[in-house]
């Protein structure tokens, strides 16, 4: 838990940069989902970086498509996608538009609203586990395709905005590979995260799915 986090909204200005400049930047951030039931707040923790048509491992490294065209747009807007026909992950778009770089929200700590959080995450042992890993992090916070393109940077009513929060001290982050990104995307250590807070996910290799006989 954090002590009087700063709640001003990050501006556009701030997504509007390099996504490796971005990315560790967001750490310590609040992330403020409203819900139809409250709001819940959620302090980020890990967060990978995609370079768009530079990377491999990027949705966008093949050009624009229905799927990705939200990284195609403004910063500061959610980018969600479903994976493994059954989760959903969220994703804030960095730079200029046309760029289609993007920054994969993790992992956090829920410091508002844990309740609600704990309804959707019904098998989170503590709460630490709440937001640990981006399909936890948003099913805890009730995101799904619905909220694709939302601008986290708008004034008023929004149901997905990033405040200023506590940024966390250069000398607490750490980087490594990105989890579960195969081939040439994968060497690039753009996964960012905050040094030994229990709410960071575990790194795992890509293991290939196979397929069913």
């Amino acid at each position: 838990m954090i002590a009087s986090p700063d709640r001003t909204p990050l501006p556009r200005e701030f997504f509007d940069r390099p996504v490796l400049d971005v990315a560790p930047d967001l750490l310590g951030r609040l992330l403020v989902r409203d819900t139809p039931d409250g709001p819940i707040a959620l302090r980020l923790t890990e967060v990978e970086a995609y370079d768009g048509q530079n990377d491999p491992g990027s949705h966008a490294y093949r050009g624009r498509t229905a799927r990705n065209e939200v990284m195609f747009g403004a910063p500061g807007h959610v980018y969600v996608y479903f994976t493994y026909g059954m989760w959903f992950c969220m994703n804030l778009v960095c730079g200029p538009e046309d760029r289609a770089s993007a920054v994969l929200l993790r992992a956090g700590e829920i410091v508002e609203g844990a309740e609600l959080a704990r309804t959707r995450r019904l098998s989170a042992r503590n709460d630490k586990e709440l937001a640990k890993g981006p399909a936890r992090l948003a099913t805890a916070l009730d995101v799904d395709r619905s909220l694709n393109g939302t601008d986290a940077c708008a004034t008023g009513s929004t149901p997905l905005r990033i405040l200023h929060g506590a940024p966390v001290d250069p000398s607490q982050v750490r980087n490594g590979p990105r989890t579960g990104v195969s081939g040439e995307g994968g060497v690039h250590p753009w996964r960012y995260w905050v040094a030994d807070d229990p709410t960071v996910s575990p790194y795992r290799a890509h293991v290939p799915r196979r397929r069913r006989s």
